[in-house]
């Protein structure tokens, strides 16, 4: 198959941004009118170079490969689904939907999904790795901290058919059974072995907002007897769109009737559980066997940056609540001195609670400043109406692509470059913002959408 008309992409983005719903908790209606100055915004957006630059950027990055970036041998089903739909612009749809086929190819007996495939010579890391005879010459892992991996291969190939109106991939066969099969095992693995019955939702392992390392262990990715069981926000929300997403693919009405009430019980639960309306945030974490952390820190005053951009994503707040959000953001990134809205959490955990060391405070996880997350919440403030809001949170981020020459994997509190140097999440995330925010000011002008 060719790459995609370059058109294909823009047009989508139009669609969805028409018809994205904003889900209303508090029983009001949704406001989804562009703002009265909608023009002047839209010719301000427009006219700004620095967009389709980075934009350019990123589409360039993106045609160099699969793996999470430089410095990452793996592909990476986490960072995969986040650059999957910019990565169909530029490249054919062969090697997307092969990767998507080969987190298939490892999938557990149980349903269970990897993190991440590498080539087995280039497998030296000290993890557990898994191998399959449908592909010999590669080896794959799981972060068992982690309850996304399934979410994120239901979501990437709903986008992977979304764009490239490929359904076919449905019912391709691996090792005899169909890809929606697979799909179906792989939510029914969270449901069965990472689901506490109490409270109807989703656990994992502590670890600060959307990370993968838990504080302790002197990794931190591994479940083991020293772990404290939790439930937060990202699991459950990226559950939840998974969920919505197969909903939109699934053709069997039992599934669906089903998959449904699964979907209404967790969000449900996700409100009555997870959400404090003291504060108007989510609660960190509802632990099942107690906390990791001093009793002196308090924890519940902490606020998850990507959690709640991920929220927003799967319907969970109100459109008020979407404002309340970014307003504490706002706050949260002037009070810690970072760069954008990008800070993965604040107050950041204190030094000494994570045994890994790249957990100190306003380091990695805990306080780093990630597009990767940050470009999500752009991407919910312009389909949610809030375009000027979303452009304003943009540009900080565009402004030091540009500056630094490269898509970073995250930014110190100083806003300097950190991790891997050429980040393919972070170029997916950011690329498709400004998709989205160029469409919307070609839509506001009356403009044919057209690729920039």
């Amino acid at each position: 198959m060719s790459r995609l008309n370059t058109n294909h992409l823009a047009l989508t983005i139009v669609a969805l941004l028409a018809s994205t719903p904003v889900i209303a908790t508090d029983g009001a209606a949704p406001a989804s009118a562009p703002p009265a100055n909608s023009q002047t915004l839209a010719r301000q957006i427009m006219a700004d170079q620095d967009l389709p630059r980075v934009l350019d950027k990123a589409k360039a990055l993106l045609k160099t490969g699969l793996t999470a970036g430089s410095g990452y041998g793996e592909v990476w089903i986490r960072d995969l689904n986040t650059f999957i739909e910019l990565s169909l612009q530029v490249n054919a749809p062969a090697p997307s939907r092969d990767a998507l086929l080969l987190f298939f190819m490892f999938q557990g007996p149980e349903g269970d999904i990897p993190d991440g495939y590498i080539p087995k010579a280039q497998g030296n890391v000290g993890y557990k790795y898994r191998r399959s005879p449908l592909a010999p010459d590669l080896l794959a892992h799981k972060n068992t901290v982690e309850t996304d991996q399934e979410s994120s291969l239901v979501q990437a190939v709903r986008k992977y058919i979304a764009i490239t109106g490929d359904r076919s991939i449905l019912d391709e066969k691996v090792d005899g059974v169909a890809v929606r099969e697979r799909m179906s095992r792989a939510l029914d693995y969270v449901l069965r072995r990472r689901f506490d019955a109490e409270h109807g939702l989703v656990w994992g392992a502590t670890t600060v907002d959307w990370g993968d390392v838990q504080p302790e262990h002197k990794w931190g990715v591994e479940l083991d007897e020293n772990s404290h069981r939790t439930l937060d926000i990202y699991d459950n929300a990226m559950f939840l769109i998974a969920i919505n997403d197969y909903l939109s693919l699934v053709d069997d009405a039992a599934q669906s009737t089903h998959w449904r009430k699964a979907r209404d019980d967790l969000r449900a639960n996700v409100r009555k559980h997870l959400w404090d309306e003291k504060r108007r945030k989510f609660i960190p974490h509802v632990y099942l066997d107690g906390s990791p952390f001093p009793k002196d820190f308090d924890e519940a005053a902490v606020y998850y940056h990507g959690g709640t951009a991920v929220a927003i994503e799967a319907g969970l707040l109100s459109r008020e609540e979407i404002q309340d959000s970014l307003r504490q953001m706002v706050d949260n990134v002037r009070r810690a001195g970072a760069g954008s809205i990008g800070l993965t959490l604040y107050p950041v955990y204190p030094q000494g609670t994570f045994k890994n060391p790249s957990m100190c405070p306003y380091s990695y996880q805990n306080g780093g400043d990630w597009c990767w997350f940050g470009g999500r919440m752009i991407r919910q403030l312009a389909r949610h109406g809030l375009v000027e809001e979303a452009y304003r949170e943009l540009k900080p981020m565009a402004a030091r692509v540009l500056r630094h020459g490269d898509f970073h994997e995250w930014w110190s509190l100083d806003n300097q470059p950190r991790g891997s140097k050429q980040y393919r999440g972070s170029a997916g995330v950011l690329g498709m913002a400004i998709v989205e925010l160029l469409a919307w000011g070609q839509q506001s002008q009356g403009t044919s959408p057209h690729a920039p």
